[in-house]
């Protein structure tokens, strides 16, 4: 698992954890729409670093 020491997937995942924090204020009423949406997007981002890394790409 050498991805876990690039900079840029330790960024990401400082990323989904503010995100995270962010969407925790958005209105109850949203949680199933845009809330739902922003923190599924910021947790691609690492995933796909991490799956990019598997392929040496």
């Amino acid at each position: 698992m050498i991805y876990k020491k690039l900079d840029v997937y330790q960024l990401a995942i400082a990323f989904v954890g503010k995100i995270y924090n962010l969407t925790n204020s958005f209105p109850k009423s949203e949680l199933y729409g845009i809330t739902s949406q922003i923190n599924r997007a910021a947790v691609s981002i690492p995933l796909n670093i991490a799956e990019g890394s598997s392929r040496k790409s």
